[in-house]
């Protein structure tokens, strides 16, 4: 019979075990199965900060949104409803909503008409 090796925390929680790979220190579930990060509302000051990049995008620009204060499946609905109302593709990386094209002006009006805190960030 094979020894099953895992390992705990300094906090007296499950970290790692070879059963399931690593587990999340907070609900004790394997990471795969963790919902604790989709939940978490990103820490900041509640400011949406919108602006426009183009560098290492291949010359391509795009109005990337971050900041926004909401988590999970709230973030991806709103990242749909930018895309839709910019007519583009685009996004949604590490809490990062990143839209198709220079659409700073209209991502800054329509977070403002959706209740969120906007500004234009980097000039």
């Amino acid at each position: 019979m094979a020894k099953k090796a895992s390992s705990f925390s300094a906090l007296g929680g499950l970290v790692f075990s070879t059963d399931g790979g690593r587990h999340c220190p907070e609900c004790s579930q394997p990471v795969d199965a963790c919902i604790c990060h989709q939940q978490r509302v990103p820490e900041g000051d509640g400011i949406a900060r919108v602006r426009r990049e183009s560098k290492g995008r291949g010359g391509k620009t795009v109005t990337t949104v971050s900041g926004v204060p909401l988590a999970g499946d709230e973030l991806k609905t709103l990242a749909s409803n930018l895309k839709r109302r910019c007519g583009t593709g685009g996004a949604l990386k590490d809490g990062v909503i990143e839209i198709q094209g220079d659409h700073v002006e209209l991502l800054i009006a329509e977070l403002v008409k959706l209740g969120f805190k906007a500004k234009k960030s980097g000039g």
